[in-house]
């Protein structure tokens, strides 16, 4: 089942906004051209990521300054798990996730 969260034509670098879905926060990015959906916390201590600055690929956790580089979702600071991706799904003029 497809669930829509956002129209095509909002999608511009720099584009962030949260969703609930099915009890979890989720988070829908562009980052230099490129559509990313991940939970929204940062798998150090849980901290939400949507305040995170996103500077050449790699987005710092406000809470703790971990650094995950948004190509892999690894850490590059500390020792720790990788961000959690979900995968994007398209239909028609949407955005969004397959359930």
């Amino acid at each position: 089942m497809f669930v829509a969260l956002e129209r095509l034509l909002n999608l511009d670098d720099g584009y962030r906004q949260v969703f609930q879905l099915q009890g979890r926060s989720l988070l829908l990015l562009v980052v230099e051209g490129r559509t990313l959906l991940l939970e929204n916390r940062c798998p150090h201590q849980g901290a939400a990521l949507d305040k995170a600055s996103v500077t050449a690929g790699v987005l710092r956790c406000p809470r703790h300054g971990i650094e995950f580089d948004l190509a892999s979702g690894r850490a590059l600071n500390a020792p720790c798990a990788s961000l959690v991706y979900l995968p994007v799904a398209y239909d028609a003029d949407r955005v969004g996730i397959d359930l």
